[in-house]
């Protein structure tokens, strides 16, 4: 929902979002807004608070105020930092100042619904560290001048002379160091989000296995055409219970490795195939390349969090696929590496029922 006084950013940012396939509802003053929050569910309200009837304020408390499936705030020129730390507090989104423009708008749209936290059961926490549970409040501080410098930057592409090289130069470093630290912060989410087991739902393991491989050869396409990646998959696996996005990215936070560790001509394999003892069985996943490897010294730090031996590394992409596979789908991931040799992610997934007749193969 966006609720701003002003019809015309109001009206741009609604048909922005609902292109984006998003569905939008558009409130100009408090009452309507208040009305349909009352009567609807939200999950995401972008808020001026500066509304000219002044009661953008009881919005925020209405939002505040609601203990099951509260919504994400955006907060547009906010100045109370009594506010600002009231919203913080209770995990809000972030602050913005106008105006914005629609690559940001978007961007900001997509963190806060993507790093929107179910409602946990009761204890569900209990076993983060503080630092887990600092996560959230430091995403917020991180990405509010983040945003800023994003929107400063996008100002500057357009009116500096990008045809000299060091301008060019400069432009590109900042955006990249912004994506990074934008990237870090997602995965410092990731790495905290408890799961959901509502989401968990039968899940072909060959589809999720494919899925990922389209993806990872499209953020590496230039190195795609110069790999060989080959596939062995057991075209009678069951299907598991599972969340589907949670494994797709396990997966190809794997391949990602694997693509960074291989240089041209490598050579990476993905294999599937059904354990069937013990009863009901298991899926089993492994992902091989031929690339750097890892030292001995290593091995064991490689689920750690923010462990990592790569210049640009977070140190979380292992980490978090140790928690989707090990702690959210109660199965069981290890690697074999050595320096030099390349390395084997294997992967154990409970699954729910045998399959009806032998596997066959694909490749």
């Amino acid at each position: 929902m966006i609720v701003d006084h002003d019809p015309n950013f109001a009206e741009n940012a609604a048909l922005l979002l609902r292109d984006e396939g998003y569905e939008v509802r558009v409130a100009g003053n408090s009452s309507t807004a208040l009305s349909i929050i009352s009567s609807a569910a939200v999950d995401l309200v972008f808020l001026d608070y500066h509304l000219s009837d002044g009661k953008a304020g009881e919005i925020v408390g209405a939002l505040l105020n609601r203990s099951l499936n509260s919504p994400k705030i955006i907060l547009t020129d906010c100045d109370d930092e009594k506010v600002r730390a009231k919203l913080l507090a209770n995990q809000a989104v972030d602050f913005l100042s106008k105006p914005v423009e629609n690559d940001v708008l978007l961007r900001v749209v997509k963190n806060a619904l993507k790093s929107k936290l179910p409602p946990r059961e009761e204890g569900a926490f209990d076993h983060f560290t503080s630092l887990e549970k600092f996560f959230p409040f430091l995403a917020h501080e991180v990405r509010n001048p983040l945003h800023a410098i994003s929107g400063a930057l996008t100002i500057l592409q357009k009116r500096c002379d990008l045809k000299d090289d060091v301008v060019n130069r400069a432009v590109g470093i900042i955006k990249e160091e912004v994506e990074h630290l934008n990237g870090f912060v997602q995965e410092c989410l990731d790495f905290v989000r408890p799961p959901v087991k509502s989401r968990l739902t039968d899940v072909d393991v060959n589809e999720v296995a494919r899925v990922a491989i389209n993806v990872v050869f499209y953020i590496f396409e230039n190195l795609s055409k110069k790999i060989q990646l080959t596939k062995d998959f057991d075209l009678n696996l069951p299907r598991i219970p599972a969340n589907y996005e949670e494994l797709k990215r396990a997966f190809l936070n794997i391949l990602k490795n694997s693509f960074e560790a291989i240089g041209e001509d490598g050579r990476i394999h993905v294999q599937t195939k059904f354990i069937p003892d013990p009863a009901p069985g298991a899926v089993a996943i492994s992902f091989s390349d031929n690339g750097t490897g890892v030292k001995k010294e290593n091995l064991n730090n490689l689920f750690t969090p923010f462990f990592t031996t790569k210049l640009r590394g977070t140190g979380l992409g292992l980490a978090i696929c140790h928690r989707i596979i090990a702690e959210r789908h109660g199965g069981k991931i290890s690697v074999q590496s050595e320096e030099g040799n390349g390395a084997a992610v294997k992967i154990e997934l409970p699954a729910g029922t045998k399959p009806q007749r032998p596997g066959g193969r694909t490749t």
